[in-house]
């Protein structure tokens, strides 16, 4: 209700879109960033001609409806992210802007600008008050995003009440210090002024904006207006009563009149918008063959069609190889190949390029000049921005055009959770490059040595985790995470060498476990357990087998890259892997909780925070030894 009159302005008089067809590359996008007021899209989403029948909206937040409670990607036409934490939907937003701009430079020529639309955003205090906001709107005006225009809805009133005691920013200032375009405050119910405001933010050439709208919360409630309890509480039958008088509205509840619907449809508008746009394009097209049909096959998120055939090839070229470095040099070399190959690929990291190794010879680092212009590089230093990294790369990944990837140390990845969570819940192909993955960066100590992130990763539905243990294993992480359409990936990598693990063939490693090792590699013919592992303990799964093999016990080798892969897989393969009847004993340099999931009879894992140390003192400190491992396993053995 306290927004309505900025809505009027944005989508009845700027808001570029077709109800008819809510994917139009060339679209406006717009974000409530203050999801909690989904009521305000899900309403002019209808009004406008969305596919959203009032059914629909009489539905509101009850089951399968297309009106959750918060607004959610792939469930109500016309919605382009799930907003639900407050100060994704803005950081997704310079998301969407970035990749508008970097694919109009990319894409656009003389007379053909198939490229060329804004990104829109309400948002509230809250948006503000959450810090991911600094670090994304920080970033848009170091990238000078000047077709990211923000609505801000300053009404003072969250949840607790009124904001001033904890929320005393001079926003204005704020965002000029990160060098954005400010207007206002204006009053946000005065149509007119707002949508002047947004004609001027149209103008800005090397600027984002953020239009200051001062605003009454729950406007037109006799008793509400203005207060916290329209923020968190239903208005009831007479307060609703005393609102529909004071606006003037005898309508029946969800009644519109045909001559409101016809004033609000965006059919007509929108589709002459997008015929003139398809017929720019097939003049594009003619002109430009190749990049029309390059544009097209990115925005519909394919990868080229040669692109089996390369994976293959990276695959087996780790395989042959057989090098012994660590799994985030693997990655990179891995990486090489796939950005070549790859343009969409979009890379970057939160100030640790050096250590994570996500630049390659195709990346150059991306730069903007004084006048917002592009060198066309496809790395980002998103500087120390964990989470803000995170939840610019959904917006990518939403936008369409770009497969986003971004680096930093595992343990950051607290950071980053809540993006991640909304990646998988959006299903969406972002990955993220983790490295120093375990106590095996060493020095640095417990607090950079991660021990519950793989299991914490681990939990969230739809995420594939990926711990490799060598190059091939590492080259297959990477091309699975940019096979999958559907699911963000998470690959965790070493900062320490790794040897290759030699291997009979690579097939069964994008299931996520394969047999690595058998007891006949070691002069046995029959194992009488099993060793699984990841990562940098595949190593020592190997060296256990050859030292119990000493004592005439052989044991398997499982290799389990991705449990969240391997635990997609059918029943018949996961018994092939795993036998039923023969013990298990598991070894992580984490948690030790998650594995029981297996039904394995022990677990050599790490349930402390580690120590600052070399990393190899530290592995021999914590029972990460052959030795250990090997004698865990007779100990199964004996009480079996």
């Amino acid at each position: 209700m306290g927004m309505a009159e900025i809505a009027v302005a944005l989508w009845g008089r700027h808001l570029r879109h077709n109800p008819a067809n809510p994917q139009w590359h060339d679209r406006d996008r717009f974000v409530l960033s203050n999801g909690h007021g989904s009521m305000l899209i899900y309403a002019l989403l209808h009004l406008t001609g969305y596919d959203l029948p009032t059914e629909e909206l009489k539905g509101f937040r009850t089951l399968h409806s297309k009106t959750p409670g918060h607004p959610e990607v792939g469930i109500t036409p016309g919605v382009e992210t799930t907003t639900g934490p407050l100060g994704q939907g803005i950081t997704n937003a310079v998301g969407f802007a970035l990749a508008e701009k970097l694919l109009a430079q990319e894409f656009n020529r003389p007379g053909y600008d198939i490229v060329n639309h804004h990104t829109y955003v309400f948002l509230g205090d809250g948006c503000l008050m959450e810090g991911i906001s600094h670090e994304a709107c920080a970033l848009a005006g170091a990238w000078k995003l000047n077709k990211l225009i923000a609505l801000y809805d300053d009404n003072g009133i969250s949840i607790d009440g009124e904001v001033a005691p904890w929320f005393i920013d001079d926003t204005p200032k704020r965002f000029q210090a990160y060098g954005w375009h400010v207007i206002g405050p204006i009053d946000g119910h005065d149509v007119d002024a707002v949508d002047a405001a947004i004609a001027e933010a149209k103008q800005s050439n090397d600027k984002p904006t953020l239009i200051v709208c001062k605003t009454i919360i729950g406007k037109g409630a006799p008793t509400r207006a203005g207060t916290a309890k329209a923020h968190g509480e239903a208005l009831g039958a007479e307060e609703i009563r005393g609102t529909r008088e004071a606006l003037g509205w005898s309508h029946e509840p969800f009644v519109v009149p045909p001559e409101v619907y016809h004033a609000w449809d965006g059919k007509t508008r929108g589709g002459a918008n997008e015929q003139a746009w398809n017929a720019t394009f097939d003049g594009y097209r003619a002109e430009h063959p190749e990049l029309a049909a390059e544009f097209e096959r990115r925005m519909k998120g394919e990868l080229p069609a040669q692109f089996a055939q390369i994976a293959v090839d990276v695959a087996v070229g780790a395989h042959t190889r057989g090098e012994t470095v660590a799994s985030r040099k693997a990655s990179q070399l891995a990486l090489e190949a796939f950005t070549a190959a790859l343009p969409e690929l979009l890379g970057g990291s939160a100030d640790l390029t050096g250590s994570n190794l996500t630049n390659t010879k195709s990346t150059p680092a991306l730069r903007f000049d004084e006048h917002g212009k592009g060198n066309g590089g496809r790395h980002i230093n998103y500087g120390v921005r964990e989470f803000g990294m995170a939840a610019i790369m959904n917006g990518i990944a939403l936008h369409g055009g770009y497969i986003p990837y971004g680096g930093t140390f595992l343990t950051f990845s607290d950071y980053s959770r809540n993006a991640i969570r909304m990646a998988a819940l959006m299903k969406r192909r972002v990955i993220h490059v983790f490295t120093h993955d375990s106590i095996g960066l060493g020095e640095d100590g417990p607090t950079h040595q991660s021990v519950e992130h793989a299991a914490a990763l681990r939990l969230i539905p739809n995420l594939d985790v990926w711990r490799p243990g060598d190059t091939a294993e590492t080259a297959v992480a990477w091309a699975c995470a940019l096979q999958n359409r559907t699911r963000p990936s998470a690959l965790l990598l070493s900062r320490q060498n790794l040897a290759y693990a030699p291997k009979a063939g690579l097939e069964d490693i994008s299931r996520g476990a394969y047999v690595l090792a058998e007891p006949s590699e070691v002069g046995l013919k029959k194992a009488q357990a099993v060793l699984i592992a990841t990562g940098s303990e595949v190593q020592l799964a190997l060296h256990a087998q050859a030292e119990l093999a000493k004592s005439g016990i052989g044991v398997r080798v499982v290799s389990m890259p991705s449990t969240t892969v391997f635990d997609r897989q059918d029943e018949a393969y996961k018994r092939e892997v795993l036998p039923e009847g023969l013990p298990r004993v598991a070894v992580e340099a984490g948690v030790t909780d998650f594995w029981w999931k297996y039904r394995v009879d022990a677990v050599v894992g790490i349930d402390t925070y580690g120590e600052s140390a070399p990393a190899g003192v530290l592995f021999k400190h914590f029972g990460f030894t052959a030795e250990n491992v090997a004698n865990t396993v007779r100990v199964v053995l004996n009480k079996a």
